[in-house]
């Protein structure tokens, strides 16, 4: 048996089963009258009318999205060749106004 909640959710499922499985039976209420708006606001998913749910595999992306786990992989990419030979140039030197 997995600890991870989400996954035991079926794809679309409620305000409430998301709750308790992302915050907890103690939790849940709040979360869902107050965390739930702002989290919209954000990019949360909403709930899909023709299956009265939150598609379960949209919210973990948004968490993954959130908690910046799938963030920065694209950053690493090399950005082209490297130029060493800059550093061997020499610096310009910039004459005064006064001469």
């Amino acid at each position: 048996m997995t600890d991870d909640l989400l996954s035991q959710l079926p794809l679309f499922a409620t305000d409430q089963q998301l709750a308790v499985a992302i915050v907890g039976k103690d939790r849940a209420s709040m979360w869902v009258k107050t965390v739930i708006p702002q989290l919209e606001r954000k990019g949360f998913p909403r709930i899909d009318p023709l299956h009265d749910g939150r598609p379960v595999p949209l919210v973990r992306r948004f968490y993954e999205g959130y908690f910046g786990i799938t963030a920065g992989f694209s950053v690493a990419a090399p950005d082209g060749k490297e130029d060493w030979s800059v550093w061997n140039r020499r610096r310009r030197t910039r004459r005064s106004a006064d001469e």
